[in-house]
């Protein structure tokens, strides 16, 4: 048996197939919403790019193959309304099979809408041309798109042929209910709030006015990607990453929006004014966010990521959590976000509240001025940062992961290089719970953040700012080409460089202060050393005339941007022999084949005009 994951023991594969004999699979029955997860570029598989580093500080690969969490979210408050919903990444499924054929995979399927994301602004090669293939497969059937970088390009996204209808904002499992009743069995469009949509007339833009206050209306159920998983005979298609087998971590989200103005954030509290008409953070209430990682603690071993600062909720909010979380006396290991060193007595609270615990803090910078100009004076220095580590250190956390970013406002070669000076001196503290990671910003600076809205101001200078025009660089032949950015301080070519000459610096540190094995090491910089020579080689090739340059790469990309920075896996928590657990499957397992179902609403037609939303 794998000692990574149940659901591919012969226990459960038995217990499947003899369940599956006696009752029929959902297969070839209607769909009332395809969720489509797509890869960042739709033909990464036949094509020569070296997409570069821009995804080793993340669980994905290059092909960014992690579905957002409102996939979850729409799928658990649509289901508890009746309707089926699938979720299926693509992009995982084309990562892992070669010869997998999207169009006839999508041709077999009985659809009545479906919704991809455009979610990052990376997918939006991916997520068109598989919008464009459903529309040519299912002609009759409405495509549907949202997310963050479809509400700031609705306009122009709704301008495609194969989109239908844009959702706005980051809170849409209510409009997108209305939206399904209403073309479904009849109904007003106009009435449908937050959406963007055409018929004869043109292009109709409704009001943004669905904006909850609270994240509670929805709730957040991770045994619907087991469920799936059995209702359609598919375990990869619900997958959140390549690698989530040996490396299960779970984000739970505790806010919608941001109280800080990072300059190059999509999420900023300036961008979420814009997009999501937030004017401050929403939150999770501490019941519903402690709710959701004991069901997740039911199904998985694996660690949980708390993504947001909780300190931006107030200090009765955070402790709050903590105090739920101690009494849930949770197994797994808990991830804490800090967006500013927090004070010394959370960290104590903490530590008294959970057993397990990690956290992940993002200076962006040593150089108090390159963090002041990312984050509007940041309100820590160096000083502040070392007594956090040292504090947390001194108790029980169990990691401590510090991020740095390369493509900053005010960042010069040399601050660069001085971070790795910086990160040996944080080695020096001596304690190897400590590491740290540095990576570019990329590929994209974000739409609708400062950097990307006032270029000038913040020292950007920006190649691209219409959807259509990132569309085209996501395809050029290397990362140095596809960065939509490059700044006052540093050209592409430059932050290129500072990339690679970082990550060769801070690899070799790693190897000397006992943070990685010289093995890994070693793997490391060669992986650093063939990604340098393949870009020399890329550039100088790139106006071959026959095109013979392109054809001798093809097949050579991925290996040279996937751990170039750093090993991917040292981001991995340490793997557990089960990483899941068996009590809670074989209940899932139980309760879809055996236990009665409960009744399900039966959708019904919305009225005319516009009500108010649960």
């Amino acid at each position: 048996m794998k000692p990574d994951t149940l659901l591919r023991s012969p226990l459960f594969n038995g217990l499947h197939r003899i369940c599956s004999a006696l009752l029929p699979s959902a297969r070839g029955k209607p769909i009332d919403l395809l969720l489509l997860h797509a890869p960042s570029v739709y033909d990464f598989r036949r094509r020569a790019i070296l997409y570069g580093p821009v995804s080793d500080m993340i669980p994905s690969s290059t092909v960014f193959e992690m579905y957002p969490l409102g996939f979850l979210t729409i799928a658990s408050y649509l289901q508890a309304r009746g309707l089926q919903v699938r979720i299926v990444n693509l992009a995982l499924k084309m990562m892992n099979n070669l010869q997998f054929d999207v169009p006839q995979f999508l041709a077999g399927l009985n659809l009545r809408a479906v919704g991809i994301d455009l979610h990052w602004l990376p997918h939006c090669h991916g997520a068109l041309e598989v919008a464009r293939i459903v529309k040519e497969l299912h002609p009759g059937v409405p495509v549907i798109m949202g997310g963050l970088s479809s509400s700031y390009f609705h306009r122009e996204l709704i301008q495609y042929p194969q989109v239908d209808f844009v959702f706005r904002g980051d809170s849409t499992e209510p409009p997108l209910h209305q939206l399904l009743l209403a073309l479904s069995h009849g109904g007003s469009l106009h009435a449908i709030p937050n959406l963007t949509w055409k018929d004869a007339d043109g292009v109709h833009v409704n009001p943004h006015s669905y904006v909850p206050p609270s994240l509670d209306y929805v709730d957040l159920r991770p045994d619907l990607m087991v469920e799936m998983a059995i209702r359609y005979r598919d375990i990869e298609a619900v997958l959140p990453f390549n690698g989530w087998w040996s490396n299960p971590i779970t984000a739970v989200f505790t806010v919608k929006g941001c109280a800080y103005q990072c300059v190059t954030c999509g999420s900023s509290n300036t961008t979420c004014q814009h997009l999501t008409k937030r004017s401050r953070p929403v939150f999770r209430s501490p019941q519903s966010i402690v709710q959701n990682m004991a069901a997740i603690s039911r199904l998985s071993h694996g660690p949980i990521f708390l993504v947001g600062d909780l300190l931006q909720g107030g200090d009765a909010f955070a402790a709050e959590i903590l105090d739920r979380l101690h009494q849930a006396a949770l197994p797994n290991e808990i991830v804490f976000e800090f967006f500013t060193v927090p004070p010394l007595s959370f960290l104590r609270d903490i530590d008294r509240c959970i057993p397990s615990w990690s956290m992940e803090f993002s200076p962006e910078s040593h150089e108090q001025a390159v963090r002041n100009a990312q984050e509007g004076e940041a309100g820590y220095t160096n000083q502040d940062m070392e007594a956090m580590f040292q504090a947390a250190l001194a108790l029980r956390c169990h990691r401590i992961d510090v991020f740095f970013m390369i493509g900053l406002p005010a960042q010069t070669s040399r601050s660069v290089a001085e971070t790795i000076d910086y990160c040996e001196h944080l080695f020096q503290l001596g304690d190897r719970r400590l590491s740290c990671f540095i990576s570019p910003m990329g590929p994209f600076a974000d739409p609708g953040s400062r950097g990307f809205e006032e270029p000038e101001r913040f020292g950007f200078h920006l190649s691209a700012h219409t959807l259509e025009e990132h569309r085209q660089l996501l395809t050029q032949s290397s990362w140095e080409r596809i960065l939509n950015y490059q700044t006052r301080w540093m050209t592409r070519t430059e932050l290129v460089d500072a990339t690679y000459d970082a990550a060769e610096r801070l690899n070799l540190l790693k190897i000397a202060y006992g943070r990685i094995s010289p093995r890994r090491g070693a793997r490391v910089a060669k992986s650093i050393a063939a990604a340098r020579a393949l870009k020399a080689r890329i550039h100088a090739e790139q106006d071959h005339p026959d095109g013979a340059a392109s054809n001798l790469l093809k097949g050579e990309i991925n290996r040279f941007s996937v751990s170039t920075v750093c090993d991917k896996r040292e981001l991995f928590w340490p793997r557990r022999v089960f990483n899941f657990r068996a009590p809670e499957i074989l209940r899932i397992l139980w309760r879809y084949y055996f236990a009665p179902s409960p009744q399900q609403p039966t959708p019904q037609p919305p009225t005319p005009h516009a009500q108010p939303l649960p």
